[in-house]
This record gives structure tokens, sequence and C-alpha cells, in this order.
């Protein structure tokens, strides 16, 4: 239902910026919705600030009122967050949208009838509709693997450091900021790949008409998917606040808390992750697309079809490296802490001998 409302003002505003001056009202009111930068900024920085002031709150070990303070205007971040993201969705739809039609000049379609009923176009819609989806699901699983390495390394740290469950050591913070910007890197190779490569490959395998309806099906399925995924984020988060600041359906600790806190961890990457990115996907193909439009202009189907080959193969084998380097050995969070351990023991076996290496039933590794 969130979707509705955005969706019938982003229409209005198109039909009659289009009906004003054609498509160059259209860029217009995509530029006028981009000079609101300042205001979407400030609407998106003021929920974090707000989450990051309630955990140096709880850290410090302030007043309890402090912590509830901080949760009341964090819920009112995600709600102004939420409003942020529906501004920079709609800019980027009509951005989107005028360099598509920019595209379909460069690449000599200006005069040529792109029918969506024809199977070539046709093809390009549904493969532009399943883009987002993939983009989005592979953001998710990025922060889910991030997320899996950091609780790894938390349970190490409270095994391996004396004192620091007794609160009288200090944890190695350090390690757990280098694992999340090292995954930042690392997880965004494959949708990187995907978004540069597959308006290059369409386009040259198959031709300039079926690109233009890979980007159409992209800029409509993306900005549904945006639009539910930051809504539904911020109303998982905001339900689990409900609970925990109101103390509704019985407060902390019943199974509706607990339900709760399953759709924060998913409305987490939905809202703050996966969603703010399609507005970079749609921008970014439709960016690669102008760019490659001179190259194939006036261009028929499969006339180029040999040279998609070479960005096809691309995506491939950057698939299999992504997935042998990063993707293949994927730590289990629920694995007793010492097992990483145990196996490095077992691979080097000359470090120690067999007599010399007790494993605690607590999954801990004793070295003599």
């Amino acid at each position: 239902i969130s979707t509705v409302f955005p969706v019938i003002i982003i229409v209005a505003t198109i039909l009659g910026c289009n009906a004003l001056s054609g498509e160059y009202g259209i860029a217009l009111a995509a530029v006028g919705m981009l000079s609101t930068l300042g205001v979407t900024l400030a609407t998106d920085a003021y929920g974090p600030i707000a989450d990051n002031a309630g955990g140096i709150a709880e850290m410090a070990e302030l007043e309890e009122r402090v912590r509830d303070t901080t949760d009341a205007l964090d819920a009112l971040g995600n709600t102004t967050a939420a409003t942020g993201k529906g501004f920079a969705i709609g800019s980027a739809v009509l951005t989107a949208l005028s360099l598509l039609s920019a595209f379909t000049d460069k690449a000599g379609l200006g005069n040529v009838n792109v029918d969506i009923g024809e199977p070539v176009v046709l093809a390009g819609v549904l493969i532009g509709a399943m883009l987002p989806f993939l983009f989005a699901a592979l953001t998710m699983l990025s922060v889910q693997k991030a997320a899996g390495a950091i609780i790894i390394e938390v349970r190490r740290q409270f095994a391996e450091i004396p004192g620091l469950r007794e609160g009288t050591a200090e944890a190695d913070s350090d390690k757990c900021v280098a694992i999340s910007t090292q995954s930042s890197v690392e997880e965004m190779v494959l949708p990187g790949i995907y978004a540069i490569l597959s308006p290059i490959t369409v386009g040259f395998l198959i031709g300039p008409r079926c690109l233009t309806g890979l980007l159409g099906g992209a800029i409509a399925s993306g900005m549904m998917l945006a639009l539910m995924m930051a809504n539904a984020g911020g109303a998982w988060d905001n339900s689990k606040k409900y609970i925990e600041i109101e103390g509704a359906k019985g407060g902390k600790g019943t199974e509706t808390h607990k339900a709760c806190i399953v759709g924060d961890t998913v409305g987490d990457p939905f809202k703050d992750t996966s969603g703010p990115s399609l507005n970079i996907l749609i921008k970014l193909m439709s960016i690669i697309s102008l760019t490659i439009a001179p190259l194939m202009e006036d261009d028929d189907d499969w006339d180029s079809w040999y040279y998609g080959l070479i960005p096809l193969a691309a995506m491939l084998i950057g698939t299999y490296l992504v997935y042998h380097f990063f993707w293949r050995n994927v730590a289990d969070i629920t694995a007793p802490v010492g097992v990483e351990k145990m196996e490095a023991v077992k691979d080097e076996p000359m470090s120690a001998t067999k007599d010399e290496v007790e494993v605690g039933n607590d999954g801990a590794i004793n070295q003599s």
C-alpha cells in the first residue's frame, strides 16, 4: 500500500511535465527534486545521529530516561529517513527516465517504434525487472555475512580475552571495524559487476531495443522495491521501539517482542542498504547505456552479438571468482568457539603434537 501514493505523484509529475514541456520538462522536474538535496541529507542524518546517541548513552550507563528519550528520537528518525528516501527514489526515477530518453536518441531509436508487445523488447523488460531483486538480494546477503563475521569475532574475544566478560578488560573494537570495512569492499564487487555489465551485455548481444526494455523494467520494479523496502524497514524498526518504549503487547521479553526483533533484523538492511542501493542501480545502468549508445547506433537485433559475448564472459568469470574468494567459505556462527583454531592446528601439524593439544567440552582449545 505504501507504494500507491508515491507512484501516483510521480506519474502525475511525469504526465504534467511532459504535457507542459515534453522530455525537457521531465528533466527539469528531476533537477528540481535533486535540488532538495539539503533537506534529504538532513532527514537521513537525523535517525543515525539519534541512534548513535542512544548507543553512547547505554555504554556510558546513563539514566534510563536518557535512553528512552533517544529511542523516541530514533523512532522519529526512521520516519523522517523513509520520507527522505522517498525524495531520493522519485528523483532517481525522473533522472533515469530522462537518461532513457537520451539513450533512445543516441542509439538511433528516436524514429523507431519500440513496442513492448514484441518478444525482444518484452524479454528486456523481464530481465530489467529482475535485476533490482537480484541486486537487493546480494546486498542483503552481504549484510548477513558481515554481521556473522563480527559475531564470530565478538565470541572469540569473549572466550580469549581475560576479564572481558567481567568488564575489567577492553575489547578489540578495531578488529570489528576492520571486518566491517573489508566486507563492505569485497561484497560490492559482484553487485557492481552485474550493474555495469548487464546493460553492456544485453545491448551488444541482443540489441538496443532489448536494452530499452531492460532500462524500463529496471526503473519500474526498482522504484516499487525501493519504496517498499524503505517503508517496511522503518515500520519494522518502529514496531520494536513501540513495544520497548510504550510497553505495548506485553513489553520486552514477550513472543511479540522477539518477533519484532526478527523483523527489525531484516528491516535494517531493507531500509539502510538494499533500498537506497536501488537508486544507484537504475541511474548507473542508465548512464552506462547512454555511454555505449553511440556504439550501437542504428543496429538491428543480433547485429553485434559476438561483441556481447565479451561482457557476458567477464560477468561469468567475475561471478566465479567472487564465489571462490569471498562466498565459498562462509563461517558458521553456530559453531562452538575454537573450532576455527582447531582446524588451523590440524593444518599445521608442526606447531604442536597431537598429545599437546586438548579440546575442552566448550570447544575451547588448550595447548600445552
